[in-house]
């Protein structure tokens, strides 16, 4: 068991810390720290007894190695952009933002690799190597503010998961602080090493509570040359499911396939004044190819239309310059933070095996009626992976409370039945580790805890997240 009964922050704290960032990186001011208490998730705010900005991995290990001595938590932190409360200081301490660590420090092209501190916009790192004719994959939909270093804490995927894998299969190498200020180092440019336990994969997905991430190797690949995107709107959610599962067994991989409703779709309409191809559709598929050839682009293309049609879509409209192209992918993008801007809401990130979404589009619909909630879906269909945005609307507060848990709880359950699991890319952090125990057995997740306990003996890093609370 880890470890709790954390010592507040004093003013000989601040003063030290002070001592090691400078002054304007040790942030006390309430406005400061209600910034660092929140993420993108819901509407939470744990502000922490402070904030660092640290320069460095050097003072990244002062820090560590002080708080370790004087039982201080730390949670580390990103962009703030995560979804599960990953980065919320529920148990106050220290906020310890990665934000200054942000230089490429280098594009190996020989290799193709690059090498980056964790604190480097997505997008930056995507742009950067794609000038040299380089890809990185990757892609969350807020990739235009987070950071590399919470890619790799949350184990990020995106819309191009489908064809080109998640974050953990980029992951070469990392440098990292263990709680109590050592640093270590596994892997580098090497495409093969199975020297010992992998610990960078390890580190992957594990949301700040092993070690704090400071330097990243990531691999690269060739930049696609052609790219169109397909558009096909469905009059039942399902089938739009349905003719995804045909696209595949037709030995067909899109570089991506989003599932939309209609409802997520006109959220985003409203929101940002800009109009969807036949927003009245029940569903869509956003589909996307990429390649090297267009003439073969085009072949599977109208494989993919064909298949559309066959399974009742009303029509598969075709965008293939890059302006159109850019439109529907920032329409798809701001569907999250259309959805939010709706109502009080909570998100679940609901993910099965890519056959079962059919099914899992249907339970999500049954559920709603039962428990009588609102719900809208979105997400990355071609990896079974799919957003659940419950709706609170017009509910009250009492009824809001009552009908939610039991809900996510039932929806939860009927997704592990089918094989999935509680989060496809999100993570677990805060918000959902008292669900925990529907999809892990208590070997498994003793085993996780023996885990953090040999990685951070103290249990300061990022206390309070993945295990459900002991009783």
């Amino acid at each position: 068991m880890i470890p709790t009964g954390f010592r507040r922050v004093t003013p000989a704290d601040v003063a030290a810390f002070r001592a090691i960032c400078g002054d304007a990186n040790v942030l006390t001011d309430q406005s400061d720290l209600e910034i660092y208490g929140a993420d993108e998730t819901e509407d939470l705010c744990f502000p922490p007894e402070v904030a660092l900005r640290p320069a460095n991995a050097g003072e990244v290990q002062t820090i560590l190695r002080y708080c370790g001595e004087h039982r201080i938590p730390v949670t580390p932190r990103g962009a703030g952009t995560g979804l599960s409360g990953g980065a919320l200081p529920v148990s106050g301490g220290v906020s310890l933002s990665l934000a200054r660590l942000n230089r490429i420090l280098e594009v190996d092209t020989d290799n193709l690799v690059v090498v980056t501190q964790p604190g480097v916009i997505t997008q930056v790192l995507q742009e950067t190597v794609e000038a040299e004719g380089l890809y990185y994959p990757p892609d969350p939909a807020s990739r235009g503010s987070c950071f590399i270093g919470g890619n790799l804490a949350e184990c990020a995927g995106g819309p191009r998961a489908l064809k080109y894998g998640v974050t953990k299969d980029y992951v070469l190498g990392v440098e990292a602080v263990l709680s109590n200020g050592d640093l270590i180092r596994w892997g580098g440019k090497l495409l093969k090493n199975v020297t010992g336990y992998n610990l960078a994969q390890l580190l992957v997905g594990s949301e700040g509570t092993l070690a704090v991430i400071t330097e990243i190797t990531l691999k690269l690949i060739p930049l696609p040359k052609e790219r169109i995107c397909l558009v096909a709107p469905f009059d039942d959610g399902q089938a739009a499911a349905r003719a995804l599962t045909k696209i595949f067994t037709a030995r067909l991989t899109p570089s991506a396939a989003e599932y939309l409703e209609g409802a997520a779709v006109r959220c985003a309409e409203a929101k940002f004044g800009k109009s969807f191809p036949q927003s009245d559709a029940d569903a869509h598929l956003l589909l996307e190819l990429d390649g090297n050839d267009r003439s073969l682009l085009d072949k599977d293309a109208e494989t993919v239309a064909e298949i559309c049609f066959a399974e009742g879509a009303r029509d598969v409209l075709l965008a293939d310059d890059r302006t159109k192209m850019a439109d529907l992918w920032e329409m798809r993008r701001g569907i999250g933070e259309a959805v939010k801007s709706v109502s009080v809401y909570k998100e679940e990130d609901t993910v099965v095996p890519r056959a079962r979404l059919p099914e899992l589009v249907g339970v999500v619909r049954e559920l709603c009626r039962k428990h009588k909630l609102d719900a809208i879906t979105y997400g990355h269909a071609g990896d079974g992976n799919l957003h659940v945005n419950i709706l609170k609307r017009e509910l009250t507060d009492a009824e809001w409370n009552d009908r939610l848990p039991g809900a996510i709880a039932e929806l939860f359950q009927r997704v592990v039945a089918m094989g999935g699991a509680l989060s496809g890319e999100h993570g677990i952090g805060w918000v959902q580790k008292r669900y925990m125990p529907i999809a892990l057995g208590p070997n498994e997740l003793a085993l996780m805890r023996r885990v953090k306990h040999a990685f951070d003996p103290l249990g300061i890093l990022n206390p309070g997240k993945i295990f459900p609370d002991v009783e």
